[in-house]
């Protein structure tokens, strides 16, 4: 039978798979939805259902200094960490992708071990090396680690990117006479435009709201903002830690509204199983 011709899968046969479908949305959904009604109480304490509705919670997250310095550190961390990760998984990518090396499994497997490798490690050996070895500050010590966490998310995606796109367009650039930079430029990147976006939010996303790795590297003068929320929730017990919660979650709600409005995460995540 062609694919043209072929049923559709009917979901309403497998009641299991769609009773256990739906069991997982409960449980990733529910507790956010608790933290997000908790954001709005008006009362001191933090409870669910809230006593109260009020938005003072809000503007206290707001006007708290150290979660607004920690937050502006957290920017700073996730956009250079993000800019040195592309630099790196870009040319890696066309590598894997373009060039007729052997042993292309292997390499890729190399970038894509930071996965595997659990952050409390990758953590204490940053600490040992950089912080106690070396000397480092810990924003050197943070930049290397959250570069290295996030170079997978670039070689893969834009790899993804690149695995979509066809590379006789390329060739017919360069048999028009371009050179390769001409032709990186006006080719090869309009074509990776869709994985560098993604690849890019989804890297700031992920450093941003990191905390193994951070938590093992901070410092007395720097400290990024979940850290700092983990220190607070510790010390205090009022709305004040869901409110913050709530404007992160947010944050990334809008962040992948723009990366599917902008390139659409079904085509580039759909091209990294390809």
């Amino acid at each position: 039978m062609s694919p043209r011709t072929a049923a559709p899968v009917r979901t309403d046969r497998h009641p299991v798979l769609g009773g256990l479908a739906v069991l997982g949305y409960i449980v990733m959904l529910v507790p956010i939805l608790f933290v997000v009604a908790a954001a709005f109480s008006g009362g001191d304490n933090l409870r669910f259902p809230p006593d109260s509705l009020s938005l003072k919670w809000f503007g206290a997250a707001v006007a708290y200094k150290p979660f607004m310095t920690s937050l502006v550190s957290s920017a700073e961390l996730a956009i250079v960490s993000t800019l040195l990760a592309l630099l790196i998984g870009v040319p890696a990518a066309l590598a894997l992708q373009r060039s007729t090396l052997g042993g292309k499994g292997f390499i890729q497997g190399l970038f894509l071990s930071p996965l595997i490798v659990p952050e409390l490690v990758v953590g204490l050996a940053l600490y040992q090396q950089l912080i106690a070895g070396l000397g480092t500050s810990t924003f050197v010590a943070l930049l290397v680690g959250h570069t290295a966490l996030l170079i997978p998310y670039a070689v893969r995606v834009t790899g993804a990117s690149l695995a979509l796109a066809d590379p006789l367009v390329e060739e017919a650039a360069r048999g028009l006479g371009a050179g390769p930079f001409t032709t990186f430029r006006t080719v090869t990147l309009p074509l990776l435009r869709p994985g560098l976006v993604s690849a890019a939010l989804l890297s700031f996303v992920t450093s941003f709201n990191n905390v193994p790795l951070s938590l093992l590297l901070q410092g007395r003068t720097f400290s990024t903002l979940p850290v700092s929320m983990l220190d607070y929730v510790q010390k205090s017990y009022d709305p004040m830690i869901a409110a913050m919660s709530t404007l992160i979650l947010v944050a990334t709600i809008l962040f992948a509204f723009i990366a599917e409005r902008t390139v659409g995460f079904a085509t580039i995540f759909g091209g990294i199983n390809k």
